[in-house]
């Protein structure tokens, strides 16, 4: 049986990210915002927001129960400082925080008491469909 991880990542996120636009819409706020302090535009993607809620959900998958404070350090980027040194600089928490209120009502994470969100078996199952599909 084929599951995430016999499967490259950006073809399952990919997968992933147009079955969750059925799941739930993106917030209104998607078109004007940066995904973090260290970038210095908005994204150019229409779906960029299922896009990175796919990935959080697969990172879920993968690494166990994840917190906000964590996805953010993992989502972040270098900063340009101009003549300054570059130094890495967090990814937005609104966005990911949204993510996982989205994941979380469409059934595919949920609360780990202390330790993050944890992947559901709903969510596993999800993916593993899409990996399977993708193979």
């Amino acid at each position: 049986m084929v599951n995430v991880y016999d499967v490259k990542a950006e073809p399952l996120i990919n997968a992933a990210a147009n079955d969750l636009e059925d799941d739930f819409e993106a917030p209104d706020w998607t078109e004007f915002v940066k995904t973090g302090v260290g970038r210095e535009r908005t994204p150019e993607q229409d779906n960029w927001y299922h896009i990175r809620s796919a990935a959080i959900l697969r990172r879920i998958y993968t690494d166990g129960p994840l917190g906000v404070s964590k996805l953010r350090t993992i989502y972040g980027k270098r900063k340009n400082n101009g003549h300054a040194p570059e130094h890495h600089s967090k990814a937005s928490g609104k966005v990911i925080r949204t993510a996982l209120q989205n994941l979380e009502q469409a059934g595919y994470v949920e609360t780990e008491e202390g330790e993050g969100r944890k992947i559901t078996d709903e969510g596993k199952s999800f993916l593993d469909e899409k990996a399977s599909s993708l193979v």
